[in-house]
This record gives structure tokens, C-alpha cells and sequence, in this order.
């Protein structure tokens, strides 16, 4: 019996301390995985790396515009270093004017000689005065020194029906008109020829607070006279749902006739509406929280694709996450309608886990937007005057480029170890795989524990790989973060923590940490 009992409070004792080990690190997580590489079927979209900029804060003005006249180095009023920033990542597309500011916005007051156009208020963000000195052709401007393709949407909110035609028409039209007369008066002869565009944004909200039956029948009338000219078709996409609002998606996946819209779009934001907390300095259940929201977000995706999936089987309909991203308070002493937050490594292992996911979802998810692209929310990249600094966000979408137009290779779990917070577990691990056009496979892996490192085996079949090569983002503490006093606080560096050997890739990872492989 004393035999049996020593035994028995043994094992209970082990049983502590594994609890234990969990939570202060002294514990190594173990997942296990099965890449087929020769059962890619899906192509992940370009476009879901893609990006959002609003008439907000500093995002344009400061952020991308500083005018001709500036004495930061530009081209034609727009910044130099922050293109050349985003052109290292491929930016494949960028979202404009908003956003709440989209359904308040009248195009053609931002045309014309600069000094004649009309200022208005923004009334969403700030209550400051928008000069329009930025408009169309700035715009599409910025787009070709990027390399990337606009995606505008046009105002159903405020705005006119006529008034979205005449938009699409001066961009796109190459015929004799009143529109290209007046595009050509303004110094563009041909046309820009933009194919994805927005009908209204948040309908349900600040773009209108529709029903979704009537944004339904807006759209169809929208839809119907914004008219394709040339051979350039318009990707027209559908304002969607709100987080988990289920039903506006079912409504439109109804009313609304497929051939008539590309894709249909969805805004989630990774944040506690309620008290969203500070983008530095947080505690642990602060990190726990935000990561599993995160998590949460893709339980709600799968929803909404479910009833995409029930009314459009074929998935001719694209799933469009147009704004995603991290949410907190504004930094002290900023103001609160310009949305500027600092951004640290747990945001970059918010936008890993995002990415994953939606590779993943490439059947469905054709085109991503994170909110937004300079000195906004989420941003890629901060300015001070002159200064620039890159946020670890932004090495995450530079690491993950590789995926861009490559083909998703499955990459099963089979053994997942989990990170573990005051008695609710989060999956430890996320991963993504794929392989490019001159046949390389790129392997993402996040691994989201705070405290543990993590060893992670897969095997790779169905090809022959016989090197592994790699990049890493971590950092020592979970609010690290870069500043235009030390910019390169985080950023990736050389991995050296992977091996391959007969076919299995063993990889070892750090805490906190994002991983980029690549296998050839």
C-alpha cells in the first residue's frame, strides 16, 4: 500500500509540474506535422497581402503625401521612402479613400489644380479639414510608382449613383466623352483602367446603417450602371458583414445575383471593443487575450464562408477581408480621431497567424486588406517628418511575400501542443506551405507561447528536398516594438534552428516567434 501511495502521489507531483512547466517556460512545446507536396490545388491570391489606406490621421497626409514643395524627398508629392519600403514587399494591391471616410467622399472635389479644389471636414476622423490635395489622380499615382493594383471604393452612403458612373468611367474610358475630356484636361490621356471596386463600405454602419436588404437592392442598382469599358471587366465587390453577422451575408449570398459581384467583403478586427488596452507596456492576460481573439476570428470566418459555400458551391463568389488587423487606444497625447498606435511582436504574430489562416482559405479568400498601411492601427510603417521607421508587422509581410501567387500545399497537424493561460488553451503552433513557380517550397510558422520554446517535425512528401534555409522575427519580450530612435529593434535575422534529413524538416523555435523557411 505505501508502495502504491508514493507511487501514486509521484505521479500527481509530475503532474504539477508539467502544469507548472507550462507556465513558466521551462517546458518544450512538441507538434507534429504532414506537408504533401504534391497535392497543391489552390493558387494563394497576390491579394491577400494586400493593404488599406483611409483619409485618416496622418495615413495620407504625412504618411504617403508631402507635397511637391516638401523638403522630404518625394515624387510628385509623394514620399520616396516609404514606396520603396512597400514596393520590397510586393505590394500587390491598395484600398482608398476609406473606410467610413469612402461614403462621404465626392471625387471630383479632389480633381483639378490643387488650389481650386473644394476643402471639406472629415467628420469620422478628427473633425479636421481635408484640402482633397490627395485625390484620383495622386492616388493612381501612388499605385503605379508601387506597382500595385487600386482598389477604390466608391460612395453609396452619401453619394449619387451617377456619381460612382461618372468615377468609373473617367478612369476607365478611353472614348470621347464629357469624363475623358475632363481626365485629359487634367494631364492623363489614357486610362488607368482600375478593375476592383467597392460598392460602399460598412452599409450597415457608418456607410449608411442599411438593412442588408436594402444595401442588397443599392448594390444591384449601383452594380448595374457602373458599366466595364474597353476590355477591362470591373471586380465588383459587395460591402459585407460585420464580425459575426451572420445573416448579412446570408442576405446577400440570396439577393443578390453572383455574376453581378466578384467577391463579397468582411471587416473583423482583433480588439476588445470594450476595453481595448494599450499597444506597449501590457501584461500577459493582455497578450493571451489578443491572440486568442485572433484565433477566434477564424471560427467566425469559417461561418461565413459556410453560408457562402451553401448558396455558391462552385466558389465563384470571393471572400474579400478588406480590413483586419489589431485595434488599441491611441497612443497618449494623440489624437484620438487619428487611430495611431505603436505596433509590437505580439502584432506581428497576430498578422502571421492571419496570414496562415488565410492561405489556408485560398479556395475562398481571393484578396486581404490590413488596416492600415502608414501610422493607422496595424500600420507597416511609422513617420515622424522626415523619419521613417518599419514596424515588426511589416517584416512579417515581407517575410510572407513568398506565398504571393504560389500554390498552398495541405500541411496537416498531427500533433499540436498548446499554449495555456489561467485554464484555456490556444493552439501553440500555426503554419502555412507552399510552393512558387521555379518549384520552392516556403514553410510560415508562428509559435504564439510566450514563455516555451517549441520543436516542430514534419515530413514533406511527395517531392525530393534536400536543404533548408530560413529567416526568423522574435524578440525578448512581448511588447518589443521599433522606434525612429532604434528602428531596428525587431526585425528577422538569419534562423539556423532547422534541419532536414531523409525527407523530415526538424525545426526548433524560440518563443514568440515567426519563421520563414525555405526548402529546395
Amino acid at each position: 500500500m505505501l508502495s502504491i501511495y508514493r507511487f501514486i502521489s509521484f505521479f500527481a507531483a509530475m503532474s504539477v509540474f508539467s502544469s507548472l512547466s507550462a507556465q513558466t517556460g521551462t517546458g518544450i512545446l512538441k507538434t507534429r506535422a504532414v506537408i504533401n507536396a504534391d497535392l497543391g490545388k489552390y493558387v494563394i491570391s497576390r491579394h491577400i497581402y494586400g493593404h488599406f489606406s483611409e483619409h485618416l490621421g496622418h495615413c495620407i497626409y504625412g504618411g504617403y503625401w508631402v507635397g511637391e514643395n516638401s523638403s522630404i524627398p518625394n515624387t510628385r508629392g509623394i514620399r520616396n521612402d516609404v514606396v520603396e519600403a512597400l514596393k520590397k514587399i510586393q505590394i500587390p494591391n491598395l484600398r482608398w479613400p476609406g473606410g467610413c471616410f469612402a461614403d462621404e467622399y465626392h471625387w471630383m472635389d479632389g480633381i483639378g489644380p490643387r488650389e481650386q479644389r473644394p476643402k471639406m471636414i472629415n467628420t469620422h476622423w478628427g473633425g479636421v479639414t481635408e484640402d482633397n490635395s490627395f485625390g484620383t489622380h495622386e492616388f493612381m499615382d501612388l499605385c503605379e510608382q508601387l506597382g500595385a493594383e487600386p482598389y477604390i471604393c466608391g460612395n453609396l452612403g452619401s453619394g449619387t449613383v451617377e456619381e460612382m458612373s461618372k468615377w468609373v468611367e473617367y478612369l476607365n474610358s478611353d472614348a470621347v466623352s464629357p469624363m475623358t475630356d475632363l481626365r485629359r484636361k487634367n494631364g492623363r490621356d489614357k486610362p488607368w483602367n482600375v478593375k476592383f471596386w467597392g460598392v460602399g463600405n460598412e452599409s450597415w454602419g457608418c456607410g449608411g446603417n442599411m438593412t442588408p436588404e436594402f444595401y442588397a437592392d443599392q448594390f444591384r442598382r449601383y452594380a448595374t450602371f457602373c458599366r466595364n469599358y474597353g476590355n477591362n471587366r470591373l471586380l465588383k465587390i459587395a460591402g459585407g458583414a460585420n464580425s459575426e453577422d451572420y445573416n448579412w451575408t446570408e442576405v446577400l449570398m440570396q439577393k443578390i445575383p453572383h455574376w453581378m459581384m466578384w467577391g463579397i467583403s468582411l471587416h473583423y478586427y482583433t480588439t476588445n471593443w470594450n476595453d481595448k488596452g494599450p499597444a506597449t507596456g501590457f501584461p500577459e492576460n493582455r497578450y493571451f487575450d489578443i491572440l486568442n481573439r485572433c484565433l477566434k476570428v477564424e471560427n467566425a470566418i469559417d461561418r461565413h464562408i459556410a453560408i457562402m459555400n451553401k448558396y455558391d458551391p462552385a466558389k465563384n463568389v470571393a471572400l474579400v477581408v478588406d480590413e483586419w488587423g489589431t485595434w488599441y487606444d491611441v497612443e497618449p497625447g494623440t489624437n484620438p480621431g487619428f487611430l495611431y498606435q505603436q505596433n509590437t511582436l505580439r502584432d506581428a504574430l497576430v498578422a502571421g497567424v492571419s496570414l496562415n489562416y488565410f492561405n489556408k482559405k485560398a479556395d475562398r479568400i481571393k484578396m486581404a486588406n490590413l488596416a492600415q498601411t502608414v501610422n493607422v492601427l496595424q500600420a507597416l510603417i511609422l513617420t515622424k517628418d522626415e523619419k521613417m521607421v518599419l514596424t515588426p508587422t511589416y517584416h512579417i509581410f515581407e517575410m510572407y511575400k513568398v506565398h504571393q501567387d504560389a500554390t498552398l500545399l495541405p500541411a496537416d497537424i498531427t500533433q499540436q501542443d498548446y499554449y495555456e493561460y489561467q485554464g484555456t488553451k490556444l493552439p501553440a503552433l500555426s503554419i502555412s506551405a507552399s510552393r512558387d513557380k521555379n518549384g520552392l517550397i516556403h514553410i510560415t510558422l508562428v509559435n504564439i507561447h510566450p514563455k516555451n520554446k517549441m520543436n516542430f517535425s514534419t515530413e514533406i512528401r511527395g517531392t525530393n528536398v534536400s536543404s533548408a534555409t530560413g529567416r526568423i522575427l522574435t524578440a525578448s519580450t512581448m511588447d518589443a516594438h521599433n522606434t525612429f530612435e532604434n528602428p531596428e529593434n525587431v526585425k528577422p535575422v538569419v534562423f539556423k534552428g532547422a534541419s532536414l534529413k531523409n525527407g523530415v524538416l526538424e525545426v526548433e523555435m524560440p518563443p514568440m516567434s515567426v519563421v520563414v523557411l525555405e526548402l529546395k
